[in-house]
């Protein structure tokens, strides 16, 4: 259903599951930018009443997705640690190239965001089956229902405001070239990396 060039290796669940710490953190400020990123795209782009609106109710549950994962970090006697940079992030964004037509910028930033919430969706199916902490396992479980409608919300939306052959064409060029990207990643206890 995703569209992802490259699963995980199921062997990042270890690696996760030795600083859950770790993974709470980032995991909480991948929901802070997921809010961030709608709140952007509500300022940027006003005139799309539809988007608009998506984009509220986005805030919303991205926040309460936050609070729910910083809930779990005090549960575990443990405070929210420092932001750090996603270079999974960092990598995607060097795929469209600046400037445009507004069209395009939105276009691309739909996609990027269905992209980011394509591999979470991934990330959080393989962590519900594969942690052993049942609890944050069901968490995660959740969570990945939740990722899934926000990637279709958006790459629904990247087709509505683009040409559909054209956005079909890009987000299957996206999809491959963010598959190089995770060759390398899958090494850090981190949503992305």
């Amino acid at each position: 259903m995703l569209g992802l060039k490259l699963p995980t290796d199921p062997r990042w669940v270890n690696i996760v599951e030795k600083n859950i710490e770790e993974i709470l953190t980032d995991h909480a400020f991948c929901e802070q930018k997921a809010a961030s990123t709608a709140i952007s795209l509500i300022v940027s782009f006003p005139e799309y009443s539809d988007l608009v609106e998506e984009m509220t109710a986005l805030v919303k549950e991205e926040i309460s997705h936050f609070k729910l994962v910083h809930d779990k970090i005090l549960e575990r006697g443990w405070a929210l640690g420092r932001d750090r940079k996603d270079e999974y992030v960092l990598q995607l964004l060097k795929f469209f190239p600046k400037g445009g037509s507004r069209v395009d910028q939105l276009v691309h930033r739909l996609l990027y965001a269905a992209l980011i919430e394509a591999r979470s969706c991934e990330r959080f199916r393989l962590l519900s089956e594969e942690l052993e902490d049942k609890e944050l396992a069901e968490f995660y479980r959740k969570l990945m229902v939740s990722e899934a409608n926000h990637y279709t919300m958006f790459l629904s939306f990247a087709r509505k405001y683009g040409n559909r052959k054209k956005v079909d064409e890009k987000w299957q060029q996206l999809l491959d070239y963010e598959g190089d990207i995770m060759k390398n990643l899958g090494k850090k206890e981190t949503v992305h990396g």
